[in-house]
């Protein structure tokens, strides 16, 4: 059979060939387009044929070529078509589905929690710079030069010919309040503050507090304990109980920590508590009178009481999280269980 014979006959069969499974496609594929397939074949041969031979039948190889793909990708196509699964119409009464909606972090919820109960007491909400200057930040604050936060190891300093450096407490937006406002003052500030700590279970080197300070003729330590514990009532529960031990800090005195009992154990002790039924929340104190007088308030016709309390301390309690980096991992599956703005415990 002469090569133009068998090109013919191939034409014949590219024409006619028909398949009804993906099996029968690739067969196809395989006989006339695969290595060792009719047309490749007819290709091979085609190298050893004679110059006029060539110029002859060279174009009705190529379109035979074509030919055969083209029948290929035509019978693939209806195979597919056939294999397909029927689309399913659905209601059409149903109501349309939404996409997914995110929601508030944790730390934000807490946040908003922790500044509604002082605001139905009056207070307001002060915000100040995340980059601090040393006099808000330490001096009008009553930290010596030689005090250990203006250490290298507690604090983030920044380049900078003014001493700049990342606020390490939200006290620093109280002594702009007290700096620019004239007594009554009843203000609470929330935001982000960094230290230079090692990141683990219970410590972070960006964190968040909510500070609260009161100036005012004649205010009381009496008022102060008062304060946090309705704070703790309204965010724990009515059965919670609160209780002061001295302590000291350079802008109050006297000094307190404030020790909450323990909402997981009730107070019979565990491992959060550290089997001792409570639980420290916050530090606080009558401010120091050195700290008014900084801030332009005279300390003899003014007192005042100011506290702190760390944001995630307080949802760590509320949502019983063990581990603080969880906060900060962005995983979904975490965040999800916050989505609705309550816990699902």
């Amino acid at each position: 059979m002469s090569l133009a014979d068998r090109i013919a006959e191939l034409e014949a069969e590219v024409a006619q060939a028909a398949a009804a499974t993906a099996e029968e496609v690739e067969r196809f594929r395989v006989a006339m387009l695969g290595r060792k397939g009719a047309v490749t074949a007819l290709f091979d041969a085609f190298k050893e044929m004679s110059a006029e031979d060539k110029k002859a039948l060279g174009r009705r190889m190529n379109e035979l070529k074509q030919a055969a793909q083209a029948r290929w990708e035509e019978m693939k196509a209806g195979t597919t078509r056939q294999g397909a699964a029927p689309v399913q119409q659905g209601d059409p009464t149903r109501p349309v589905a939404t996409e997914q909606t995110g929601g508030l972090h944790p730390i934000t919820l807490v946040r908003q929690r922790i500044v509604r109960v002082f605001e139905r007491l009056g207070y307001t909400v002060s915000q100040g710079p995340e980059v601090e200057d040393d006099h808000h930040n330490f001096g009008a604050l009553n930290f010596p030069p030689e005090h250990p936060a203006r250490d290298m190891q507690d604090t983030f300093f920044v380049e900078s010919p003014e001493g700049l450096a990342l606020r390490t407490h939200t006290s620093s937006v109280q002594v702009r309040v007290m700096e620019h406002q004239e007594p009554p003052i009843r203000t609470i500030s929330p935001g982000r503050v960094y230290r230079n700590e090692a990141i683990s279970a219970r410590a972070h080197c960006m964190f968040h507090q909510v500070e609260g300070l009161y100036v005012d003729k004649g205010v009381s330590f009496a008022e102060l304990k008062g304060t946090l514990d309705h704070f703790a009532k309204s965010l724990f529960g009515p059965e919670v109980a609160i209780r002061l031990r001295p302590s000291y800090f350079p802008f109050t005195e006297p000094s307190a920590e404030v020790d909450m009992s323990c909402t997981i154990c009730g107070g019979d002790g565990c491992a959060v508590c550290k089997q001792s039924g409570w639980v420290e929340i916050m530090g606080c104190g009558m401010v120091d009178p050195a700290v008014l007088a900084n801030c332009g308030i005279d300390p003899e016709v003014y007192s005042g009481f100011a506290f702190g309390m760390g944001v995630e301390r307080i949802a760590q309690l509320l949502y019983r999280v063990p581990d603080l980096r969880l906060y900060w991992e962005n995983d979904v599956r975490f965040l999800a269980q916050f989505s609705d703005g309550s816990f699902r415990n």
